[in-house]
């Protein structure tokens, strides 16, 4: 027999409690019964049953469990990877407090959402960079997240090529194609300024692999100035430069793969949306094993406890016979 709890200082006390209190009562009815010379043996009977269904409630609390079974457990899970744009223009503050630091808090909304499965990060701007390879471990995640900053990647424009690169091989398994390509996710976190030229070649392998790809572009249509350490970003000119939000690349992206475009602005959040589109997506078996269970047979004891309570309050003894 498994217990599910040991006895704890809250069942040794009323344990205790029980005893001491019955010892004494028991104790005083004797005392009576000698003194008024009368048999008193029948409390004996009234002990026995008491005793028997409050053990059987100390029992039922400590979850007894019993009896052998097998079960077939099913590990299934996605591979996601998240590609994040750490481009200067991410430091745009049309939405609060900057897009860069608006996404970092969406992030764990994501990691959250899918606790069962492996997600991987990657940084990137002109270059791309394996920040979090797939893991399992969510404060690993988290912990990545809270470092992101445009300062971790060279600020020389956006290409969507080298992260999208990047993911196809990291998604690939020893064979060189994904085990099962649908279990396989890429989002892409941008505001959409794409200045590379072979995004939509990487895009056509990214769709001939069976990989979704969704697209999530941060920013406003009406854009902002980009914040530096120096104060704001300037052109060669020395005009200080608007960054505005460019879905059309991301939601080409997004169509050529089979995808879809999600928004972040300041009049929608389309990360619940994201969200629930992913977990329509069917997981991967990863493995299958067999367990031995023992399931908590608890309901037994109290029914038994409860029958033996109901049989007590039923029977009148009297435990000094005059």
């Amino acid at each position: 027999m498994i217990w599910y709890k040991t006895l704890s200082g809250n069942e040794i006390f009323f344990i205790t409690l029980f005893i001491v209190f019955y010892l004494s009562y028991i104790y005083r009815i004797i005392q009576i019964g000698k003194v008024l010379k009368t048999n008193f043996r029948t409390v004996i009977t009234k002990l026995l049953l008491r005793t028997a269904y409050f053990i059987l409630f100390i029992i039922a609390l400590l979850g007894p469990s019993f009896g052998d079974t097998t079960r077939e457990v099913k590990s299934i899970g996605k591979d996601i990877l998240l590609c994040i744009d750490l481009s200067e223009s991410m430091n745009a503050f049309d939405i609060q407090p900057s897009r860069l630091e608006k996404v970092k808090f969406e992030l764990k909304s994501i990691i959250n959402a899918f606790n069962s499965d492996r997600i991987g990060l990657i940084i990137f701007s002109s270059e791309a960079f394996m920040q979090c390879p797939l893991t399992y471990d969510q404060n690993a995640l988290n912990l990545f997240i809270e470092t992101l900053s445009t300062r971790l990647v060279p600020n020389t424009g956006t290409d969507f090529a080298p992260p999208l690169k990047m993911t196809i091989q990291k998604l690939k398994n020893e064979d060189g194609n994904p085990v099962d390509p649908k279990s396989k996710i890429i989002i892409l976190i941008s505001d959409g300024e794409d200045f590379g030229k072979k995004g939509d070649e990487v895009a056509v392998q990214i769709e001939e692999m069976g990989i979704k790809l969704f697209t999530v572009g941060v920013g406003t249509k009406k854009g902002s100035r980009i914040r530096t350490e120096y104060g704001f970003k300037t052109d060669k000119k020395g005009k200080e430069v608007i960054s505005k939000l460019n879905a059309r690349e991301l939601k080409t992206l997004a169509i050529k793969t089979g995808g879809k475009y999600f928004e972040i602005t300041n009049e929608k959040n389309d990360i619940e949306r994201l969200i629930n589109t992913i977990n329509q997506i069917e997981g991967q078996l990863r493995d299958t094993r067999k367990m031995d269970v023992s399931a908590n047979k608890y309901y037994y004891f109290i029914a038994l406890a409860l029958l033996l309570m109901v049989i007590d309050v039923l029977i009148s003894l009297k435990v000094v016979k005059i």
